[in-house]
C-alpha cells in the first residue's frame, strides 16, 4: 500500500501525490488520473504496480478535489492548466520518482492519457509511455515529437477519443517514425476502470497484459 507524499515542482511549488514503492532502484511509473481526480481507483492502480514490483506515483492534479459526477468532472478538467500540469506537476512527479527508481515510464487514462502524450513529448526523464484512450490538442503536445517507445490502447465504441482520432494519431506516428504499438478494443471509453459502467473485463485484462510486457521490456 502507498501513502500520500509532497514533492517539489520545477518552479519551487509543491504538489501532493500517492506513492507506492516496491524497492529502491526498481523501475518506476508515473500514473496520471482520469477527469475524476486522484480517487481510490487511481490509487489502486498505483498499488497494483507496487505488487508487480514497480515503484509508482500518481500526482494530484486537482489539488485534493475529487468527484464522481460527470458535470463536476468536466468542470474540473476544463479548469485544469494542462501546460502547467505537464511542465510542473508531472515533471516534478517524474523527478521525485526518479530519485527512488531506475528508468521510469508514464501511463494515464482518458484526460491522463492525453497528458501521457504531453509527458512523453516534454519530460526528458521518461523512457516509455502508455496511453489509455486520450489524445491531446496539438498545441499542447504534437505526437510526432514523442521520443520514447509509445503504446496506445483505444476503444472502438468511444465518442470522445474517437476511432477517427485514433486513425489520425496512428498516421502521425507512422509518418514521424515514432516507435509505437496501437491496440483497439471492442469496448467503450473507460473500459479499464472497474468502477465505470463501461468496464470490460476481457479488454481490460488483455490491455494490462500488453502494457505489462511493454513496460517490462522498455524499463529494464
Amino acid at each position: 500500500m502507498g501513502t500520500m507524499i509532497e514533492f517539489l515542482r520545477p518552479d519551487g511549488g509543491k504538489t501532493q501525490g500517492y506513492m507506492a514503492l516496491a524497492e529502491r532502484g526498481r523501475p518506476g511509473v508515473v500514473v496520471i488520473q482520469e477527469w475524476w481526480g486522484l480517487n481510490d481507483q487511481i490509487c489502486g492502480v498505483v498499488d497494483r504496480f507496487q505488487r508487480m514490483g514497480l515503484n509508482a506515483l500518481a500526482p494530484d492534479l486537482y489539488k485534493g478535489r475529487v468527484t464522481g459526477e460527470p458535470d463536476e468532472a468536466n468542470h474540473l478538467m476544463s479548469g485544469l492548466d494542462f501546460a502547467g500540469a505537464t511542465h510542473q506537476d508531472l515533471f516534478g512527479a517524474a523527478l521525485a520518482l526518479k530519485r527512488e527508481s531506475g528508468k521510469i515510464g508514464v501511463i494515464g487514462f482518458c484526460m491522463g492519457g492525453a497528458l501521457t502524450i504531453a509527458a512523453a513529448v516534454h519530460i526528458p526523464h521518461i523512457s516509455a509511455a502508455v496511453d489509455f484512450y486520450g489524445i491531446p490538442p496539438k498545441d499542447l503536445a504534437d505526437p510526432a515529437r514523442i521520443g520514447v517507445p509509445f503504446q496506445g490502447h483505444f476503444a472502438n465504441r468511444d465518442d470522445w477519443c474517437t476511432p477517427a482520432a485514433v486513425d489520425a494519431l496512428q498516421k502521425t506516428l507512422d509518418a514521424a517514425g515514432v516507435q509505437h504499438e496501437i491496440y483497439r478494443y471492442e469496448a467503450a471509453h473507460a473500459f479499464m476502470n472497474e468502477r465505470s459502467a463501461a468496464y470490460d473485463v476481457a479488454s481490460a485484462n488483455l490491455a494490462w497484459e500488453r502494457m505489462t510486457r511493454f513496460l517490462e521490456s522498455r524499463l529494464r
